[in-house]
């Protein structure tokens, strides 16, 4: 027995040594490209504000993003999705040129108005250069697959400044009901080294404020740390988030089908797409829902962070930036979903705080981790991104949310490569299966 310890503990160690040597260089370099990536992000919007007439110009430029993936990008079009095949089943790789491709891009989307995000142009740099790093190492299968998915976990972790949560969506996202653990030291290694990284390059994240509030009630002389009353609305607006999680994946697949069944020319495609941008934001009046929605135009802008004030939202602010959003991704500008969710999240649920009388700042922070949640199947690192980006006095709150809008968001999300383990009604992927396609002959 002492002997098999002994073996066990000498293999592990190999094993940490070994992982930990090769991630550190590619999360590093991740990391590296990723704050690349932020600091001219930063720089394509707010000369964007300086120069507004830029927003007229979308049109066009979305016509030099759907050439350049005609010319150059084959493979590389199905983004997040073709990751998430690669780690499923490793076969023709992610192609070298992914990542210069979707940064290019996405900081053309964004210089010329478009509503879009910023994670799956991380996670693609992510996974184009750990798969680069895994040709070089010559890996096999099994190793593959862990080392692209903590190039996810890298990308992740590094945009947003959340490693941990990184680390577990890396993992979560791949497959709906089931969770790799073996992967797991080097995806938190990634998401811990991708992050430093982007820090000592010296780019910072935006920084959220939830006001504390008294979440506990007395009951018959008892106090109990939850009020019953608070946690019947967070279930409520929960359940919404789940809803408007299902409506938004559906608005971005309806658009790219109504495109493309109606609009026989590829590239005119994103003309209709920029335009529709141009013509929403003439009729009304305001630019707030172009772009990342993080960095304000203007004083009295909404925003992420303005959502988490009083009167920092309109009422209908999370219905335009899913409409803005839809569209722009819809008729094929790049850059992400998870921004634009935390837009809509955080703004959803600043008008249902002040619907139901309660605390603006922590209906904000769960719409901003619940929408994305429901979106992604992911629920378990969305609670822990609220634990990472608000802190942990509130994490019964993001866990009962996350959950809530998970199982209230429909099947299917906004990665059509998820393969489902365990559905939301507890199926089995065979009986799920059965479920969804019993009834048609394949």
């Amino acid at each position: 027995m002492f002997k098999n310890i002994v073996s066990n503990s000498i293999s592990l160690i190999k094993y940490l040594v070994r992982w930990g040597g090769i991630i550190v260089p590619v999360a590093a370099a991740i990391g590296s490209v990723v704050a690349f990536f932020l600091w001219l992000l930063s720089w394509a919007i707010h000369f964007r504000f300086a120069h507004t007439w830029l927003l007229y110009l979308l049109p066009a430029a979305g016509v030099v993003i759907h050439l350049l993936y005609k010319w150059y990008g084959k493979s590389a079009e199905r983004g997040n999705n073709l990751i998430i095949d690669e780690i499923h089943q490793p076969g023709a790789g992610v192609p070298k040129r992914m990542a210069p491709l979707i940064l290019v891009t996405t900081v053309i989307t964004h210089l010329f108005g478009g509503s879009a995000g910023r994670e799956g142009t991380a996670v693609q740099i992510g996974g184009s250069l750990a798969n680069l790093f895994g040709s070089w190492f010559k890996m096999n299968e099994s190793d593959k697959k862990i080392i692209l998915s903590a190039g996810v976990a890298a990308g992740f972790g590094a945009v947003f400044g959340t490693p941990l949560t990184g680390a577990i969506f890396a993992l979560e996202v791949i497959v709906i009901g089931r969770v790799p653990y073996k992967a797991f030291f080097a995806c938190l290694i990634a998401g811990y080294v991708g992050d430093i990284t982007v820090s000592l390059w010296g780019i910072h994240h935006t920084l959220y404020h939830v006001e504390i509030v008294n979440t506990g009630q007395t009951f018959y002389g008892i106090h109990l740390p939850v009020s019953f009353w608070l946690l019947a609305k967070v279930i409520l607006a929960s359940a919404i988030f789940g809803g408007v999680s299902y409506a938004f994946v559906q608005a971005v697949h309806l658009v790219k089908n109504f495109s493309l069944r109606w609009i026989k020319i590829t590239w005119v495609i994103p003309v209709v797409g920029g335009l529709a941008i141009i013509g929403l934001t003439y009729i009304l009046g305001k630019p707030d829902y172009l772009g990342l929605g993080v960095d304000a135009e203007y004083i009295g802008a909404v925003t992420i962070a303005s959502a988490f004030q009083h009167a920092g939202a309109d009422a209908f602010s999370w219905l335009w930036k899913l409409v803005y959003t839809a569209i722009t991704l819809g008729t094929g500008f790049k850059g992400g979903e998870v921004t634009p969710l935390f837009y809509i999240g955080s703004t959803l649920g600043n008008s249902l705080a002040e619907l139901m009388n309660a605390p603006v700042g922590l209906f904000a922070a769960l719409g901003f981790i619940a929408v994305f949640a429901g979106a992604t199947n992911t629920p378990l690192a969305c609670t822990l991104l609220g634990i990472e980006l608000f802190g942990g006095e509130y994490a019964i709150f993001f866990a009962i949310a996350c959950f809530t809008a998970y199982f209230f968001s429909g099947d299917g999300g906004i990665y059509s490569a998820q393969k489902v383990d365990l559905s939301k009604a507890g199926l089995t992927k065979s009986k799920y299966l059965k479920r969804m396609f019993g009834k048609y002959r394949l």
